[in-house]
């Protein structure tokens, strides 16, 4: 059996609040299944057998889902190696295969870690890292609604003093969620950090999520900011910050994976946010982020709700890809 066939199985079989979070992916990931899915099954329809004109097909539907060329060259050399090896003629057998390799590209013999990585002892510290538009500040509201509705304590820190509106857009999100925000309008970014971190301190808070500036044009600039947070952060909090979670906007594409790589230059990316998801027929992102960059997704936007950000599953994720199939 593969691996589709068994998440199939242990999906078919959970219980209702469990159906619902696999039908929040199912939703989510409804452009890129129509588009991506209905393209795979009509390539089986035109070609019966697998052959040389098959794959090159197939090759042209992984790149426009997105995948990215590197990581579907790799994964073409696997199937042509799998086809050959396994002897495989029917294209309807090839399907399975199919979703097996794409699953075993995202893992890759390593062990996801898709959880957050907290403190033993003290706050948690989330540094928030990306350019501007892609909800970076939205994304920091909706994980602090999720953690504080698990009863952990929070606090916001308003570190991005550059852009326009991000301190009063986090502490709007603050006063929805009822958590304390700290915040100074035209102030060091590092400063604010102190001065929340200090609080966090003193009120025994659980987890602090930072924003910071969205720019990337001026990557000197950046890199000195962001180490200079850092230093502020580890002087205060042992092991902080335990996450730099780097958020994308998926429907950006190949532009987002250039952005991480680019971040990845400058400061220790632990984890990825992919944001608007579901506004995308070109979910392959996640499969490229991960090959490419070589950083696990740890969070996805599926929607605009405040309850719309999930922890990423790639079992789920891949069922909500190919069920149709």
């Amino acid at each position: 059996m593969g691996i589709f066939n068994k998440f199939k199985n242990i999906f078919t079989g959970k219980s209702e609040e469990q159906k619902k979070e696999i039908e929040v992916y199912d939703k989510g990931l409804e452009k890129t299944r129509k588009e991506f899915s209905s393209k795979l099954s009509l390539l089986s329809k035109k070609y019966q057998k697998v052959s040389e004109e098959y794959f090159e097909e197939l090759e042209e539907i992984l790149i426009m889902a997105d995948i990215g060329v590197d990581t579907v060259m790799n994964f073409m050399n696997q199937l042509r190696k799998r086809v050959k090896h396994e002897n495989i003629l029917d294209t309807d057998d090839l399907k399975e295969i199919i979703v097996d390799e794409m699953f075993i590209i995202y893992v890759n013999n390593d062990v996801i870690v898709n959880k957050i990585n907290y403190a033993e002892e003290g706050p948690t510290v989330l540094l928030f890292v990306g350019v501007n538009g892609v909800g970076k500040t939205t994304t920091i509201g909706k994980l602090a609604y999720n953690l504080h509705n698990e009863g952990k304590k929070v606090l916001l820190i308003a570190a991005d003093t550059f852009r326009a509106g991000a301190v009063e857009q986090l502490n709007l999100w603050a006063k929805q969620i009822d958590v304390p925000c700290v915040s100074k309008e035209n102030a060091d970014p590092s400063s604010v950090i102190y001065d929340g971190l200090e609080q966090a301190l003193k009120e025994q808070v659980d987890v602090v999520l930072i924003d910071t500036a969205g720019r990337l044009q001026n990557k000197v600039n950046l890199m000195k900011e962001l180490d200079k947070m850092n230093k502020v952060i580890g002087k205060m909090i042992p092991g902080g910050p335990h996450e730099t979670l780097l958020v994308m906007d998926a429907t950006t594409g190949q532009n987002g994976i250039s952005q991480a790589k680019s971040f990845k230059e400058i400061t220790n990316i632990t984890g990825i946010v992919l944001t608007k998801l579901d506004g995308t027929a070109k979910g392959g992102i996640v499969l490229a982020i991960k090959e490419s960059i070589g950083i696990p997704v740890k969070y996805i936007g599926l929607g605009e709700k405040i309850t719309d950000l999930r922890v990423f599953d790639i079992e789920k994720y891949i069922y909500g890809l190919f069920k149709d199939l």
